[in-house]
C-alpha cells in the first residue's frame, strides 16, 4: 500500500465512524426511567398553605426576630407571598394580607392540646366549686 492510499483509507474509516459515534448514547445520562419528563401543559400545582418550620429569636432587647416559612427566611415586618410578617413570636408567626390575619404555629397540635387542656381544666374547676 502506498502512503496516499493509507491516508485515504484512514480518512474513510474516520468518516465512517463519525456517524456511528453520533448514535452512541451519552453514558453519563441517567436511564430514561429516571429522567425528568418533558415540559407538559399540566396546570401548575396549587401552592399549599404556608408552613412555619423554624423561629429564631435574639435574647437581646430589640433583637432579631426571624422565621423560616415554607423554606424561605423572613423577618418581622418583611413580605412573604403577598403577606406582611406582622409578628414573630416564640412559637407562632402572624401574617397579614390586607384585613385578614393568618396565624402559623410551630407546633399546631400543641396549640390544640393546650386549648383542650385549658377547657378541661376550666370544667374541672367548675365541678370542684359546685361540690
Amino acid at each position: 500500500m502506498t502512503r496516499g492510499s493509507t491516508a485515504l483509507l484512514a480518512s474513510l474509516l474516520l468518516l465512517g465512524n463519525a456517524g456511528a459515534l453520533a448514535q452512541v448514547a451519552d453514558p453519563t445520562l441517567p436511564p430514561p426511567s429516571l429522567r425528568a419528563p418533558a415540559a407538559s401543559t399540566a396546570p401548575a400545582p396549587v401552592p399549599a398553605r404556608p408552613q412555619l418550620q423554624s423561629i429564631l429569636l435574639s435574647r437581646e432587647a430589640g433583637g432579631r426576630r426571624v422565621a423560616v416559612i415554607s423554606g424561605e427566611m423572613v423577618r418581622q415586618g418583611s413580605a412573604f407571598q403577598g403577606a406582611v410578617v406582622e409578628r414573630v413570636g416564640e412559637d407562632e408567626v402572624v401574617l397579614r394580607r390586607g384585613k385578614t390575619r393568618e396565624v402559623l404555629r410551630l407546633y399546631p397540635a400543641r396549640g390544640a392540646a393546650v386549648a383542650a387542656t385549658a377547657a378541661g381544666s376550666a370544667a374541672a374547676t367548675k365541678q370542684t366549686e359546685q361540690q
